[in-house]
């Protein structure tokens, strides 16, 4: 008689369940429920996103809560017991919201969670809807087999990051920090992606430090008028002036400890000595992480919007702009300073939205143990730190002493513009990098 395994009534046993076979669905899931943060208030899908996550984690025993700031902005946390409850706890965070996307530029319907050319495609899947997948596959495997974590873990699945994190991450800092009892530190979003230097070197980028943001508006009083007339006083000349001024400015260079440091790693792998003077090279040898990479390297003021009159020939005698401005951890003082005087004393510049840099030292128990799970994965690996030009949810949870990490590991093909899938059209994200992130997120648990 041939071995095989079947069911009672005769059908071969479905597979068992594993981190791996579970992923990639999940990660679809995710994709198809619409979390489009507009950056207004509103967050169709984040209720849902809550509940669904919430009801993976249930299935196995566990009582996630769920947390809603306002109407619809719902976010969801839990606590998982370790084996060692007198060790402080570990945070894994990751947000459920993404950017709008407009379906007519994109390959794919970027709400379909369609498989296409080994990826799994959609708004979300890099930004970062497969670490939420990624911990919630591992989570739900430890839970099915039993494998407690060596110390408590507290997952949490949050809104509104990509507004600021107002609804998400800052309520429950500010509300609900006893949630964050005894947690010392924390992984999150964009890190531990690889970058492949030569067949013996791929260099897996850790965050520890991010730049701080200023969302800045701009106004400009001037003379309203007849729009035949000459006018002297235009506001709408004045304040375009002022902001082709500050968009084509290069802020001076400055290299940080966390740039610095990412230098002198990759220096090593490229068994080349790269001068921060000059930058220009450097950056060549980087390839698609460049940009991400040489915006890190000096503070930014980005023009987005503008913003006046209500008739053809009428001179409007107000006009307005919004600056996206991110400065270097320890240059804020510099930036602002920098940024008036590029503007000039007829601009009146008012925060919308402002948050700090942040910066941790790339050492420690937990950074071993992430170097050591990439390690066993790719005997090729090597962890190193590197500044996010952004901000994610760690400059919330700094605020109650955590220590926060950039840690989604993927291993990436060399010719994948990783870079360019955040905020992107048709951004994807590997299959492989998904398993292969599993795999290394479950070894780092147990290591840390």
């Amino acid at each position: 008689m041939s071995e095989r395994s079947e069911s009672t009534t005769g059908r071969a046993a479905a597979p068992k369940a594993t981190a791996e076979s579970e992923v990639v669905e999940i990660c679809r899931d995710l994709i198809r429920i619409d979390t489009s943060n507009y950056g207004d208030g509103s967050g169709p899908g984040e209720r849902k996103a809550a509940e669904y996550v919430a009801e993976q984690l249930a299935e196995f025993g566990l009582e996630p809560q769920i947390f809603e700031s306002a109407k619809g902005r719902a976010s969801t946390v839990v606590r998982i017991e370790g084996e060692d409850r007198s060790r402080p706890g570990l945070l894994i965070h990751g947000h459920t919201d993404v950017v709008p996307a407009n379906a007519a530029d994109w390959t794919y319907d970027p709400f379909a969670g369609e498989i296409a050319d080994g990826c799994v495609w959609g708004r979300g899947a890099v930004d970062m809807k497969d670490m939420d997948a990624m911990t919630l596959a591992v989570v739900r495997d430890r839970l099915r087999t039993g494998r407690k974590p060596p110390r408590d873990l507290v997952l949490a699945f949050l809104a509104d990051e990509e507004a600021g994190g107002t609804y998400g991450a800052r309520f429950l800092v500010d509300r609900h920090p006893g949630l964050f009892e005894g947690v010392t530190e924390a992984i999150g979003e964009v890190g531990g992606f690889s970058f492949t230097v030569n067949d013996r070197a791929r260099l897996y980028l850790i965050e520890t430090a991010e730049k701080g943001m200023h969302w800045m508006r701009l106004t400009v009083e001037g003379r309203a008028g007849h729009g035949s007339m000459e006018n002297d006083d235009n506001a709408i000349t004045e304040l375009c002036e002022a902001v082709a001024r500050l968009g084509r400015h290069q802020f001076p260079l400055r290299i940080t400890k966390t740039v610095r440091a990412f230098l002198d790693e990759l220096s090593d792998a490229l068994g080349v000595e790269l001068d921060p003077e000059n930058m220009d090279e450097t950056l060549r040898v980087l390839g698609g992480i460049a940009k991400m990479i040489g915006t890190t390297l000096r503070n930014t003021a980005q023009p987005t919007m503008l913003g006046a009159g209500y008739k053809v020939n009428v001179i409007p005698g107000q006009a307005t702009a919004h600056v996206d401005g991110r400065f270097l951890p320890g240059y804020e003082e510099e930036f602002l300073a920098e940024l008036d005087s590029v503007l000039g004393p007829r601009v009146k510049r008012e925060s919308v939205h402002s948050d700090k840099a942040i910066e941790t030292s790339f050492d420690g128990a937990l950074v071993e143990a992430m170097q050591t799970a990439l390690r066993a994965e790719d005997p090729i690996a090597r962890a190193v730190p590197y500044c996010l030009s952004g901000g994610t949810d760690a400059k919330s949870f700094q605020d109650l002493g955590i220590r926060c990490f950039g840690f989604a590991p993927l291993q990436l093909p060399p010719e994948l513009d990783f870079a360019g899938m955040f905020h992107g059209v048709d951004e994807r994200v590997p299959v492989a990098g998904l398993e292969f992130g599993v795999r290394v997120l479950d070894r780092f648990i147990d290591a840390c």
